[in-house]
């Protein structure tokens, strides 16, 4: 093992005994955070923000009673059982390949991707990605069981329905959704208003409906880059949850090839529909002036966001790495929106 991969699964294994939420609901983003760090060359930056960042986590909370292959349905949307879920999960990868785990419980789960401000399904898609490029050690396996409990455990679906039918591609389908106007509300208050804006469903339908797998492949790619570039100019409508909009669905994107061919097109839809819902309620209404940003490699984009130190700019800048790396000559709007996000979000923060 190298002295980064040890790092990584030490990192893993302190946050491990601690919940995955503190203070009743934000989310222990710890996990996704080191992995991003230790990905983009920051891996002796590693311990020291852990050291910071866990003096606000909690112990892992009580079990309460043991999930069954025949009993977890009564437990699922339920986080007064997360610590059932992560034994029960952890005892699942223990017994069977990972990629038969998570291909058996993704579409038991992707109804509920907005549980937890889709907090779970980012935290699956970075284990994946650790899994997929760094190896699969006991503690990245134990890292996606914990990811996957947490995600049953705060399974919540949308309170509308989303279905991609039309002919928009994602960039003018996430400019075209209605918005809910000056407010600053919760994930909790915000969702469920989506069911009374007038438009809202007609909107989100009119994504166009993937042709096949690698379409909804594509698809799949362009939203995360749509939502990256529509954070420059949006983000401060709220900077830490529209950070959401863009990397929920690069995690389902990062997730992608574990899973069976006839999964990705629903997994567009769920992705969708989350970063739609997340842009609807929370864009701000006017773009804010272009950001002069300079001449910067991704490298040093990142190094600021490690200094930055907030959990929600790590991640934010580590889509935007992903979305510039896709384009031949770089992207800089997509580094820009990585540095918007470390303007905005308030170190600490998340």
């Amino acid at each position: 093992m190298d002295t980064t991969s040890g790092t990584l699964d030490e990192a893993l294994e302190r946050l491990h005994a601690t919940g995955p939420e503190f203070r009743g609901f934000l989310a222990n983003h710890g996990p996704m955070a080191v992995e991003a760090l230790v990905r983009h060359g920051q891996a002796d930056a590693v311990h020291r923000w852990v050291d910071a960042y866990a003096a606000q986590l909690e112990d892992v909370p009580s079990a309460r009673a043991a999930l069954t292959d025949a009993n977890w349905q009564e437990a699922l949307g339920d986080p007064q059982r997360v610590t059932d879920w992560t034994t029960y999960l952890t005892r699942q990868v223990a017994e069977r390949p990972w990629r038969e785990v998570l291909a058996e419980w993704w579409p038991r789960l992707l109804p509920g991707i907005a549980g937890a401000a889709t907090h779970p399904v980012i935290r699956v898609g970075h284990a994946v990605r650790t899994l997929l490029e760094q190896g699969e050690e006991e503690p990245r396996i134990a890292e996606l069981a914990h990811a996957i409990g947490y995600w049953a455990a705060r399974h919540t679906t949308l309170p509308v329905s989303v279905e991609p039918r039309g002919a928009t591609p994602p960039d003018a389908a996430l400019a075209g959704l209605p918005r809910l106007h000056g407010q600053r509300l919760s994930v909790v208050e915000g969702l469920p208003q989506l069911a009374h804006t007038e438009g809202w469903s007609e909107a989100a339908d009119a994504l166009r409906a993937p042709r096949d797998p690698e379409d909804a492949r594509d698809q799949l790619t362009a939203l995360v880059r749509a939502a990256t570039h529509r954070y420059l100019d949006y983000g401060h409508g709220d900077e830490v949850l529209l950070v959401h909009s863009a990397t929920a669905p690069n995690a389902v994107l990062r997730t992608l090839p574990v899973l069976p061919r006839d999964l990705w097109a629903p997994s567009l839809a769920a992705a969708w529909a989350a970063s739609a819902a997340l842009t609807s309620v929370y864009s701000a209404d006017e773009p804010l002036p272009a950001l002069k940003t300079g001449a910067l490699t991704p490298e040093e984009v990142f190094e600021r966001a490690a200094a930055h130190g907030d959990a929600h700019a790590i991640k934010m800048t580590d889509t935007a790495l992903d979305v510039a790396s896709w384009a031949a000559d770089g992207d800089d709007r997509a580094l820009a929106a990585a540095l918007r996000s470390q303007e905005l979000i308030t170190p600490g923060e998340g």
